[in-house]
């Protein structure tokens, strides 16, 4: 298949614009006033040049990255039009909430639209319909922020942007600036989609952090904004660990397709947490004191964001490439666009240094345990379906994930690219290896946020290029799949094996207590809040067997009142004990005694290895880029400039 690519160069030009536009190039003038984001309001208004006549315009519908028709339509309001100095009528689409029409008056040149964008209270929805400000940080994603016209594709229609955010907030995003005075900077005009992937982030505690290896002609920052002050210092190890990961992902992919790239990380337990990827830029979310105290799935999450620039960013599946934010995208190859990047994102993180290799084996632990026993609904949906989650993610409540699938792509993705790494490594007598194929699929010239689009064919004719072999067949005997396993020959090539202890590894997903959860997935079959709330139970497990669902509250552990350190304690003694664990459950306002008839103690996975086969994991996060281990200090990009 002739591929298609989209070249967005450093200095837009006036292009063919909608047909409505009046003239070509004309840009819609976009103000976003964020000056009472602590009051959670956005104030919008935008100039959109037009001809008299029917007019309909267009509110983002399917997110990139969201892979879903989710754009937060529900939190416009007050939604104004003028034209001529006469309000205009406006009118929803009756089989599209996210589509309107106008009718412009005669004599019209132009038409004002104006609204509020409410930010969500208490968590909102998922991605960028969720949370995204308090009193002291925001993210601004401009796809809430924006009407557009139908008639042209997003990168044809051109937007002039500008900004108003609370007095002496900094910012940082990869948008190019025209100017700025005081509170507001105006932005250079921009296309649509390229607008649409580039946020900012703000804040009044905010740090930034230039990441640039020695060397690396391309900037990188981090821009940090949080709740406190403390929340957005960074250590100067950690610093060496991103500058690490740039270093790294320069080694792996050969060639970088942007022109500088912006960590955005916010630092706040009050928005909605997450990773979003963007070409030049990403949009993650933790916890205040994330940077202090978060665990080995926050330290991931950035190499997994920054790998997108290349895999789903730079190369994009052809079906998730449309031409407008109101076309439907079809995601069957997203094993590919989120399932590489879930394993190239760890490996480089394990390579960057800012997980171990003890982290890096538990990870992989825990994604083949939570896959295997703890993952029944492999047997009747296989991994091909499960990339149709987003489109169904409303369907995933209430429990019974075990057995209903979701996301799966990612963790089950992960597993099937080790597996296709280390059959690159057979066949090439260790000569060559996924970072080969990376090479070759990622790499090429740099011509700034580009896309390249794929196919399933390219996916196979690229690893033939690699190593000649029938990857059709090897990739479709994973995909189709409704073995009870997890897919773990890639883990067994590389020299090790599952296995389960009485002891859990330390940085794994695979069990115990911590925090206010119980993981007794591999054992009797429960996942379990520390107020005793089952959230999950496993399909035909002990537990599952003896009566308990997701959404009953554990009341009571063998006679005595629920506390997670009771329930651990009676796990343990299974082991020794002949009698099954009683419990007393409430549910829908009823009590009632069940008896979970097991006697294998705690099971939490772990990797051990495999005698007489070399250690190929080590291999594949053994750095590939010199790591100094005390890099000069290097200023801000402001103080650069």
């Amino acid at each position: 298949m002739i591929m298609f690519r989209r070249i967005y160069p450093t200095l837009l030009v006036p292009v063919l614009a909608a047909a409505n536009l009046v003239a070509a190039g004309e840009p819609i003038t976009l103000n976003v006033d964020a000056s009472d984001i602590a009051l959670k309001i956005i104030r919008v208004h935008e100039e959109i040049p037009v001809q008299p006549g029917a007019l309909t315009l267009y509110y983002p519908k399917w997110i990139p990255g969201e892979h879903a028709p989710d754009g937060p339509i529900d939190a416009v309001t007050g939604l104004d039009m003028r034209a001529g100095g006469q309000t205009v009528r406006w009118n929803r689409d009756l089989l599209d909430v996210y589509t309107f029409h106008v009718d412009v008056p005669q004599g019209a040149s132009s038409l004002e639209v104006s609204f509020q964008y409410l930010e969500p209270t208490g968590g909102g929805g998922p991605f960028t319909a969720g949370g995204s400000a308090t009193d002291k940080m925001a993210v601004i994603e401009w796809n809430q922020e924006a009407f557009y016209p139908a008639g042209a594709p997003s990168r044809e229609i051109i937007f002039k942007p500008a900004l108003r955010l609370p007095e002496g907030w900094k910012y940082g995003t990869p948008l190019p600036i025209d100017h700025e005075s005081g509170s507001e900077i105006d932005f250079k005009p921009i296309d649509l989609e390229h607008l649409v992937d580039s946020p900012v982030i703000a804040g009044e505690y905010f740090n930034n952090v230039d990441v640039t290896p020695p060397g690396e002609p391309i900037h990188h920052e981090l821009d940090l904004a949080g709740d406190s002050a403390a929340s957005v210092e960074m250590s100067p190890e950690m610093r060496q660990h991103f500058v690490n990961l740039v270093a790294e992902t320069g080694k792996l992919f050969g060639a970088r397709h942007y022109r500088d790239y912006h960590f955005l990380l916010s630092l706040s337990n009050h928005v909605a947490h997450f990773g979003l990827e963007h070409h030049e830029s990403d949009d993650s979310r933790i916890g205040e004191n994330g940077l202090t105290s978060g665990g080995p799935g926050t330290a991931s999450l950035l190499p997994h964001e920054f790998v997108h620039s290349w895999n789903g960013k730079f190369r994009r599946p052809a079906d998730l490439t449309t031409p407008d934010f109101e076309q439907p995208m079809k995601t069957d190859l997203l094993w590919v666009y989120e399932g590489l990047t879930d394993y190239l994102g760890p490996m480089l993180t394990a390579r960057s240094g800012l997980w171990t290799p003890e982290q890096y084996h538990n990870h992989i632990a825990s994604i083949a345990a939570d896959l295997g026993p703890g993952r029944p609904g492999r047997t009747w949906r296989d991994l091909e379906d499960t990339t149709f989650a987003p489109l169904i993610r409303g369907g995933f409540g209430g429990g019974w994930f075990n057995w209903k699938r979701g996301s799966d792509y990612y963790d089950e993705g992960d597993l099937v690219w080790l597996w296709v790494d280390t059959q690159i490594r057979s066949l090439t007598n260790n000569q060559k290896s996924i970072d080969d194929f990376c090479d070759i699929f990622h790499g090429g010239p740099n011509n700034g946020p580009e896309v390249k689009t794929y196919t399933f064919d390219d996916i196979v004719s690229t690893l033939d290029q690699v190593a000649p072999y029938d990857w059709a067949k090897f990739l479709h005997e994973r995909l189709d799949s409704l073995s009870a396993e997890a897919p773990v020959g890639g883990i067994e090539a590389a020299g090790w094996k599952v296995e389960y202890t009485d002891q859990e590894a330390q940085g794994g997903r695979g069990g115990g207590f911590r925090g206010n959860f119980i993981n007794a997935t591999y054992s009797v079959g429960l996942s379990i809040g520390g107020d005793g709330h089952v959230a999950d139970c496993i399909w035909n497990s002990p537990a599952f067997k003896a009566g308990v669902i997701p959404g009953m509250t554990i009341v009571a552990v063998n006679g005595r009142k629920f506390t997670p350190e009771l329930f651990n304690q009676a796990l343990r003694d299974t082991k020794t004990g002949n009698e099954p664990i009683e419990l007393i459950v409430e549910s829908d306002d009823y009590f009632r005694t069940v008896r979970i008839d097991y006697h294998g103690g705690p099971r939490y996975p772990h990797l051990v290895r495999i005698e007489g086969k070399p250690d190929l994991l080590g291999e594949i996060i053994k750095p590939r880029a010199p790591h100094p281990e005390n890099p000069p200090a290097r200023g801000s990009h402001d103080e650069q400039q």
